[in-house]
């Protein structure tokens, strides 16, 4: 393959050796195989192209300065996939499976995986498609769960800098009692348009209000969104928002540095309290937030007020990657090193 300029990666899909395909059919998943296709067979009729039965998770290899390979909180992403197999009626995926399938993708594409110290990663996508053919509404007899790797640099271009985001009062990402809380495309295809637009605008991302009342910070289109405050670090807590893995990794981290730890309804006011606050999950870790601008109240409440990343967010941040990397010790027992 042509060399690869670790360092400059971007957030984007490049072509590796090989992914890796369990099928579920008459009641039972398939042991995982290895193809170097990047098409998929599909009929016409299946529930995934008509009804939504998709669903996905993200997470990343690593690395080490030691050389050995770490994947970060592996088995959260299986328990997390199930959740979403549960809410849209999916043949549910066993964490064995699962975990095979990721760790044999992983070592297929070893020499894909970005050099410790480069920044970059091995970003790792399950992905489990309804295959059966349907015309009425109704779950798939048959499913396909496969998992892709690609090298990735930064989700944000910026990097670990202080971004802008907007509060678009006419969107919403989902439902109050809908699927918010797991992870399917279908919530992503409805942040598309608001996304968009904050681009245009010049914002990293949107700024979700709940869908309910609009009044309480919900998430940010591709994350979740956390606040610093008198020790405090403070995430919200509602029915339409995705559980970060990441997000929970920093409240325990966050714990273990002696802070308080608050997941409750967060008023939109209370911005204006904040030290720090930025964006969270797994494709940026933290994306600290300079601002917060609510354009249709014409609001702006200033966080980052020197531009650069706060203190605690930089702490949270740099124990974070340096558990990814094996620097500092996983006390909490969220890495898995393959062999």
């Amino acid at each position: 393959m042509d060399a690869i300029d670790w360092s400059n990666l971007s957030f984007g899909y490049m072509k590796t050796d090989y992914n890796v395909r369990s099928y579920y059919k008459d009641g039972k998943w398939s042991t995982p195989t290895e193809t170097t296709s990047e098409s998929i067979d599909i009929h016409m009729a299946a529930t995934c192209l008509h009804y939504g039965q998709e669903a996905f998770e993200g997470l990343k290899a690593f690395k080490g300065k030691d050389g050995k390979i770490r994947v970060f909180r592996m088995r959260d992403n299986a328990l997390r996939m199930q959740s979403s197999c549960h809410g849209i009626m999916m043949a549910e995926l066993p964490v064995e499976v699962f975990e095979e399938t990721v760790k044999k993708a992983v070592k297929l594409n070893e020499r894909f995986i970005p050099p410790y110290g480069s920044g970059a990663a091995l970003y790792i996508r399950p992905l489990l498609l309804g295959m059966g053919a349907q015309v009425g509404v109704k779950p798939a007899n048959e499913y396909l769960f496969l998992v892709f790797v690609t090298p990735v640099g930064p989700y944000f271009k910026e990097g670990f800098k202080p971004t802008p985001v907007v509060i678009l009062r006419g969107y919403d990402r989902a439902a109050p009692l809908g699927t918010g809380t797991i992870k399917i495309g279908g919530n992503y295809a409805a942040s598309l348009v608001a996304g968009h637009k904050a681009h245009e605008m010049g914002y990293s991302a949107v700024l979700y209000l709940d869908a309910k009342e609009k009044k309480y910070l919900d998430e940010c289109g591709p994350a979740n969104f956390f606040g610093i405050k008198n020790n405090t670090y403070i995430t919200p807590l509602s029915t339409s928002i995705l559980p970060s893995i990441t997000n929970r990794s920093l409240m325990q981290l966050a714990e273990d540095m002696g802070m308080k730890v608050e997941r409750r309804q967060v008023p939109e006011e209370e911005l204006a309290t904040f030290e720090e606050a930025g964006q969270v999950g797994t494709a940026a870790v933290i994306s600290p937030i300079l601002r917060v601008d609510d354009i249709d109240e014409d609001k702006s409440y200033v966080i980052a007020k020197d531009g650069n990343a706060g203190p605690v967010s930089t702490k949270l941040y740099n124990k974070l990657r340096g558990i990814q990397l094996g620097d500092e010790p996983d006390t909490h027992g969220w890495v898995t090193i393959l062999d």
